[in-house]
């Protein structure tokens, strides 16, 4: 059978599969890595490390976004393995398209490699770290949590935009004191933005342990309203109850995590998937570089998906796609039971607590500018809302 008539009516059947005006680009600018987290989605389906070189070139890069992208607000994040493995390719990258905004998603042990005009363009940096430094170094190895500590601090002054520690909340042991002092004490992170672990580490007392974590957390969120708590998730989610349309203007309504509508996904051999956890999953193919063709995102919200019925709905609008398709459409029930469901009442949990303290009448007490800040932050366009 021939393909490329097959692309010619995915093409014309479905025009633009990118919805919206904005589309996040990301580029997996290698499958390398200089770490071995122990938690690693990409090793499922053995991704990790197993394309180590480009198969497509810049001109036919540049030659995709003309044809695709033309007209929209693109914003590129350069995701990995390590990204900064591959400094030629970013540095190819930023030059050839200077009007991009650019994100990078890094383990921050190179970040002092990177010269000052590539940290002055980055709008935001995503600095992979899972708590406090025994807990990240448990994970990562050894020296990791100081090192990368050190290199936030070096380069601070010089990035253009915010920096973001990523926190894969893993260990059901992590403190509130840990993911505070991320927050408020180290001095070079602008947010805290953590994420739910998707694997098989909820057992016992770990979600009531987590969820002694979350009361602390949301305390402190909304311990004062001359100052806004910097961390992501519960920024997104009580922007989201304050002002619900905030919820569903970026995503069509479908899913905060951005894979259903405008989040495309580069492989180093050149094939594009909608999320980057999914990329050992051929159905989840949706384009290629070097083919130059797109279709729209595979991984939709579906009926299976019982996210409609839930409380949360109004404001999480679905939290990781990947999870629901693997527990609801796939059917594997120990996933959505050790893993799906386990993380929506931790999500409903934070809503609860989030109501108990009021959340539109702190709003009402915030100045001007830390409204808008909650509101308008530039960094919900590089994280996922939902934790």
């Amino acid at each position: 059978m021939q393909i490329q008539p097959l692309i010619e009516a995915v093409r014309a059947s479905d025009p633009d599969p990118v919805v919206g005006g904005r589309v996040e680009l990301q580029l997996l600018t290698t499958l390398k890595c200089n770490l071995k987290c122990t938690y690693c989605s990409l090793g499922v389906g053995e991704v990790l490390g197993s394309q180590t070189e480009l198969k497509y070139d810049i001109d036919q890069l540049a030659a995709f976004v003309d044809k695709h992208l033309r007209n929209k607000e693109v914003y590129v994040t350069f995701y990995g393995g390590e990204p900064t493995l591959n400094l030629d390719m970013m540095q190819a990258v930023m030059r050839r398209f200077p009007e991009f905004r650019y994100q990078l998603q890094t383990n921050g042990t190179l970040l002092d490699n990177l010269p000052d005009w590539m940290l002055a363009r980055l709008s935001n940096i995503l600095v992979s770290i899972d708590g406090g430094e025994q807990i990240t170094d448990g994970y990562r190895g050894r020296g990791i949590w100081r090192q990368v500590v050190k290199n936030l601090n070096h380069v601070h002054e010089r990035v253009g935009g915010t920096i973001t520690a990523r926190v894969t909340w893993g260990n059901p042991d992590t403190s509130f004191e840990e993911l505070d002092e991320l927050a408020t004490a180290v001095e070079a992170v602008d947010y805290l933005y953590w994420q739910f672990v998707a694997d098989e580490m909820y057992g016992g007392d770990s979600i009531d342990k987590r969820k002694a974590v979350l009361v602390k957390l949301i305390d402190r969120f909304f311990a004062a309203a001359d100052t806004l708590y910097p961390l992501v998730p519960l920024m997104g989610i009580v922007r989201n109850k304050v002002l619900p349309t905030r919820a569903v203007e970026l995503y069509a309504g479908q899913t905060q995590c951005r894979v259903s509508t405008h989040l495309i996904n580069v492989m180093p051999n050149g094939q594009i998937f909608p999320c980057p956890d999914m990329m050992y999953a051929p159905q989840m193919q949706m384009g290629e570089i070097q083919g130059n063709w797109l279709k729209k995102s595979p991984l939709q919200p579906t009926p299976a998906m019982p996210c409609e019925s839930c409380e949360a709905f109004s404001w999480c609008r679905r939290n990781c796609m990947k999870n629901l398709y693997l527990g609801y459409v796939k059917g594997d029930a120990r996933y959505r039971q050790n893993v799906v469901e386990p993380i929506c009442e931790l999500v409903r949990f934070i809503g609860r607590e989030i109501d108990r303290h009021d959340p539109h009448a702190w709003f009402a007490r915030l100045p001007l500018p830390l409204r808008r800040q909650l509101v308008d932050a530039e960094v919900y366009e590089y994280v996922e809302i939902m934790p």
